[in-house]
């Protein structure tokens, strides 16, 4: 489902990711796809993405699959892990629920290049807050 307008203004505070390239794609019941289009300005000496790039984006997933309907839910913990360099002009976060608890819930992200190729897997748990 694409994104309200209300949820695209929402996320738009979430300034480090957006100033960066990162829009939402698609949104549904704990469940985001973000992504970003590749430039210069994320690349490391190597000429590769740089590896903060793929945790930012996966990282704006996460908060808007966790957030989007009610806000209150905060990163507890995430693992990264690296699988290939991304190839083509384009990354995308896909952030799928696993296990919906009442205070903490544990996601897996899933960033892939332009081609499809899994370039990193993220897991996270949630926390929410105020409850």
């Amino acid at each position: 489902m694409k994104p309200s307008e209300e949820t695209v203004r929402l996320f738009e505070k979430d300034r480090f990711a957006t100033e960066n390239g990162a829009v939402i794609d698609e949104v549904d019941d704990h469940y985001a796809k973000c992504s970003l289009k590749i430039e210069d300005r994320h690349k490391n000496a190597m000429d590769a993405v740089m590896g903060g790039v793929y945790f930012t984006l996966a990282d704006f997933a996460l908060a808007v699959a966790s957030n989007w309907q009610e806000m209150g839910s905060v990163s507890l913990s995430s693992e990264i892990t690296y699988l290939t360099s991304a190839k083509g002009e384009k990354l995308t976060a896909e952030a799928i629920c696993i296990k919906n608890g009442r205070k903490t819930s544990y996601y897996r992200i899933d960033v892939r290049d332009e081609y499809g190729n899994l370039a990193a897997a993220v897991t996270a748990t949630t926390f929410r807050v105020g409850d």
